[in-house]
């Protein structure tokens, strides 16, 4: 089983997630708490209600922590409340129970083997990830109070699932458009060191707090461990995740192209340009993977089966005259005297 202490943990997550160093605070001792046999019993080891503006980093936090806990960012339970928005679409997490109509072709989400698929051998600690809660229909905030309560769910066919050895996350944008009009005009987003940045965080939690208040239930809200106001990514936590995207763009071309792989070398302006077109106030950070992709991944894609990038060449990727999109100018490797 994975055994982190409070500082190894939070300072992996850090480096995953960026620039939110109080969500990681608040999570990373009830991760300890688990490991040490100190969590409380019969309900799950932690409950956290991850509210703030998108693409700052909620649901990447809880790959993340997959990726420390487990190895692998998909070892996640996750389940898109999208999906629910319907009351009757509530059962298919449980199933229907014997008798109902459609019960041998419902499989529930919600079970034994689910969990235990979202663990791994080096830690049993399931991570179980309720997307975007608040456009689930009413019927599943009451379906889980059992789960926040006692730990357990019961299923159609009458069994009956433990969550005691799982965090719980909730992720949800409500009050996302307030907290927008709040950073207007822009505040902690292109400015590293904003100077009214601790008014703002806390009037952006107030905002997601009241809206949270709003949307559930006393009985629910209540049995929420921590609840984590996601703030606004500034200039360098921006240019930091520009950096893990690359890294991760050389790393595939290492990795598929083998010894026809070439390395990628991108200038601080070219770096500028990805955040400017990949970044915005009202959706954060969401938006940088597909400007990657479009401006810089596909013109690699397409030098490299024109055939013009040799095994082993350099690829310089610079800002283009005019701030229109990249230059890419490929270097030949470099032979040695005895070739």
């Amino acid at each position: 089983m994975y055994r982190a202490t409070s500082f190894d943990l939070t300072a992996a997550l850090s480096e995953r997630v960026k620039g939110q160093a109080e969500a990681i605070r608040q999570i990373a001792p009830y991760v300890q708490m688990y490991e040490t046999g100190l969590a409380p019993e019969g309900r799950p080891a932690g409950i956290f209600l991850l509210l703030g503006p998108t693409g700052t980093g909620k649901t990447r936090t809880v790959e993340a922590l997959a990726e420390v806990l487990h190895g692998d960012r998909k070892k996640v339970l996750k389940i898109d409340c999208g999906e629910f928005q319907l009351d009757h679409e509530v059962a298919k997490l449980i199933g229907a129970p014997p008798g109902y109509l459609g019960h041998r072709e419902t499989h529930p989400l919600l079970t034994t083997q689910a969990l235990n698929a979202a663990a791994s051998a080096g830690c049993d600690l399931s991570l179980v990830l309720f997307d975007e809660i608040e456009k689930a229909a009413p019927p599943l905030a009451r379906l889980l109070l059992g789960v926040l309560d006692k730990g357990t769910v019961r299923l159609g066919d009458n069994s009956t699932v433990n969550f005691e050895k799982s965090l719980v996350f909730f992720t949800s944008n409500l009050g996302a458009t307030e907290m927008t009009k709040a950073l207007a005009p822009g505040l902690g987003f292109h400015a590293s060191a904003p100077p009214d940045a601790a008014r703002l965080e806390g009037q952006l939690r107030t905002i997601g707090l009241a809206a949270a208040r709003k949307r559930f239930s006393p009985e629910f809200f209540n049995r929420i461990d921590a609840v984590i106001t996601y703030q606004p990514l500034d200039a360098d936590s921006l240019a930091e995740i520009v950096d893990q995207h690359l890294a991760a763009l050389q790393q595939q071309v290492r990795g598929r192209l083998g010894e026809r792989s070439f390395e990628i070398a991108v200038s601080a302006e070219a770096r500028a340009f990805l955040v400017e077109r990949g970044t915005s106030p009202r959706y954060g950070a969401r938006e940088l993977k597909r400007a990657i992709h479009r401006e810089l991944t596909q013109p690699l894609a397409s030098l490299v089966s024109s055939g013009e990038v040799e095994p082993g060449a350099r690829v310089v990727v610079d800002a283009g005259a005019g701030g229109a999109g990249l230059s890419l100018e490929v270097e030949a490797r470099r032979r040695s005297r005895a070739a």
